[in-house]
């Protein structure tokens, strides 16, 4: 591995990460906020360090190997979560470095966790920031890359494996820059869709504009203290269906956009959409009968909204909010806990294990059960007309393991400073699956600004581990990675 490419590389987002902070520097002047002037000096440092970094270290030429594209990957994740910081803590809205980048971390995640308890007194500058990084972290930062720096066309493939969430990352167009382009115009076109819809329902530029970002990206960042709870149905509504379509596989969004509509055809499309809606419709019965809604037309249709809203937003770990979740039935709360575990399909923007990796489990727990009854019986794990070859399931079961011990270590280290068992599991759920908010101390209408550095610390590393599906991140922190002429743990 030569560490020239990888912090070569790494210097050159940062290049890309100084000119966004010129568009946050620009929404602030807009505005008039104090803090536009002090954002074109972050993006000046940015710039300097990034641009000190690709000269000192120029990439060598020839592809990349697949572990350079690990290591790519996980340094440029960890560098932008530190360069976003920067606004944050030298504006004085982060009262320390940690607590800063914890917050940026979160918005590149777009984990939405947050550490401000009053939103709406931020600048606009920092609340367009926060919503500019979901965005940026959303289709991510690596596939951004690949789309708009021909110089790393070269070995993108490498980069797109190590980056992309899903067990197998897909391939639209020959070309990978190509693949990476066609996906950010399909993202792109959904952003201003959006924009357009909430217009229509009355919502301001600014905040139509950072919630559209925030949605597509299943971020959860918003302008308000109360997240969308504020906003009228209409709105509710459009955020419902935009959530939705950011947990689908981007390329049947492209498949349609072509001409293709193949969505019904898809086994994850199939099995994401009915668990979603299934869970949403069976929150909003609960709730009815729990009451608190009333049997009217107004309150079955607020019921059914919320319950969508909240099934929606934590399936496809978004992490807004329309209600108060953690004062609904016990059942109710019950059924969301579940979602936690789901995610959006792979090739979406949401984090989580991925509906095609909990289907396969499935599948596979029912083909061990039939198989206690027919020992002798050869029985195949299929979705749709497919066949799931042996190496690809055992990857999807050890990913599963390390993704239940990551939770549940990550739960141990925050229970450590004192905190209960539902706050510390539930903080360590929702930062590893990047959904936000969950339950105890870390709840819908909570945050997680009374936690201490440390704390926060850890919960950037379970961010970052969970956005990078985990064996991306862990594999730097095995020996074998870094020794020469070893075997084994990653072919070059």
């Amino acid at each position: 591995m030569d560490l020239r490419n990888v912090a070569g590389v790494v210097g050159l987002l940062l290049l890309f990460i100084a000119l966004s902070m010129l568009v946050g520097g620009g929404v602030g002047l807009l505005y008039g906020d104090g803090a536009a002037a002090a954002f074109f000096l972050y993006s000046l440092i940015t710039a300097m360090v990034g641009f000190a970094v690709w000269r000192l270290f120029p990439p060598a030429a020839g592809d990349l190997t697949a572990r350079e594209g690990f290591a790519i990957v996980t340094f440029s994740w960890t560098a932008t979560g530190i360069a976003g910081a920067l606004p944050f803590r030298l504006s004085g809205v982060a009262d320390s470095f940690p607590r800063a980048v914890f917050e940026s971390m979160s918005g590149f995640t777009t984990t939405g966790a947050t550490i401000f308890g009053s939103i709406e007194t931020l600048p606009h500058a920092i609340l367009f920031w926060r919503s500019l990084t979901h965005w940026m972290g959303g289709m991510g930062i690596i596939v951004l890359a690949i789309a708009i720096l021909p110089y790393l066309g070269v070995g993108g493939m490498q980069l797109f494996r190590a980056e992309v969430p899903g067990p197998t990352p897909e391939r639209l167009r020959p070309r990978i820059t190509q693949t990476a382009k066609f996906l950010w115009l399909v993202y792109v076109g959904l952003t201003f869709l959006q924009v357009l819809l909430y217009l229509a329902g009355g919502m301001g530029w600014f905040d139509a504009i950072n919630h559209a970002m925030s949605t597509l990206a299943t971020g959860g960042f918003s302008t308000q203290d109360d997240s969308m709870a504020g906003y009228s149905a209409w709105i509710q509504w459009v955020t419902i269906l935009f959530m939705y379509l950011a947990g689908v596989n981007f390329a049947l969004h492209f498949r349609a956009a072509s001409g293709r509509p193949v969505y019904w055809k898809d086994a994850e499309w199939r099995f994401f959409t009915a668990v979603v809606v299934g869970v949403g419709l069976l929150v909003a019965g609960m709730n009815l009968v729990g009451g608190g809604y009333g049997w009217s037309v107004a309150g079955l249709e607020m019921a059914v909204r919320d319950g969508l809203f909240q099934a929606t937003s934590i399936a496809t770990t978004t992490g807004f909010v329309s209600a108060d979740y953690a004062g609904w039935v016990a059942p109710s709360q019950a059924l969301l806990l579940t979602l936690f575990f789901l995610g959006g399909m792979a090739g979406s923007t949401g984090g989580g294990i991925k509906a095609i990796r909990i289907l396969l489990l499935l599948k596979h727990t029912g083909n061990e059960l039939r198989r206690q009854l027919h020992p002798r019986a050869i029985l195949l794990v299929r979705v749709g007309r497919h066949v799931v070859r042996e190496d690809v399931m055992a990857t999807v079961l050890g990913f599963v393991i390390l993704y239940v011990l990551l939770l549940l270590s990550g739960a141990v280290a925050i229970s450590l400073f004192g905190n209960d068992l539902l706050t510390s599991l539930a903080a360590s759920a929702a930062t590893v699956g990047n959904i936000g908010p969950g339950f105890g101390g870390v709840g819908p209408v909570e945050n997680y600004g009374w936690m201490s550095d440390p704390e926060l610390l850890i919960l950037c590393f379970l961010m970052v581990a969970g956005r990078l599906e985990i064996y991306t991140v862990l594999l730097l922190l095995r020996p074998e990675f870094w020794r020469r002429g070893r075997r084994g743990v990653v072919t070059e």
